[in-house]
């Protein structure tokens, strides 16, 4: 018998989808300085991998043997909307039970991971107020959260 605990994205992992059938996108509020987005951007896609070790690919190698990290298998979508559109996002993320990680306005003023998880904790899902949200899955599922956004510039 399996005494692992069960993950939340379990049945995903077990899906074996492959980068053609899955899609990993990142929606960014559009009211973002430039390195708001980029730093929003790192720590969403930070979490995927440890959840969801499939989306990592195999470490590299350069001609002279220095090894360097896995990356993501797959191209990451990068999108932005209004507050309103990702706030609905997030909601349809919820409803489909897609893997996510989230970033709230919060954050930018914690210092430390414990007061990131802290300030994510302390606001219903219903009231974050979203900066931005990753969210991988089938490509249609995917497709439908961030419907209403459009491609980062």
């Amino acid at each position: 018998m399996n005494n692992e605990p069960t993950r939340p994205h379990s049945r995903l992992r077990s899906s074996g989808g492959t980068p053609t059938e899955t899609k990993i996108a990142v929606l960014l509020r559009d009211d973002l300085e430039s390195w708001q987005r980029l730093n929003v951007t790192a720590f969403l896609v930070s979490g995927l991998g440890t959840e969801l070790p499939e989306v990592i690919g195999e470490p590299y190698e350069d001609a002279d043997g220095t090894p360097y990290l896995p990356m993501i298998r797959q191209p990451v979508m990068i999108f932005e909307a209004s507050k309103e559109t990702l706030t609905a996002a997030h909601s349809r993320a919820l409803t489909r039970a897609l893997p996510r990680s989230v970033f709230t306005s919060d954050l930018f003023t914690t210092g430390n991971d414990r007061d990131n998880r802290a300030a994510v904790r302390a606001v219903a899902a219903g009231e974050l107020d979203l900066v931005g949200l990753a969210v991988y899955g089938p490509r249609n599922g995917v497709d439908k959260v961030v419907k209403g956004a459009r491609m980062h510039p």
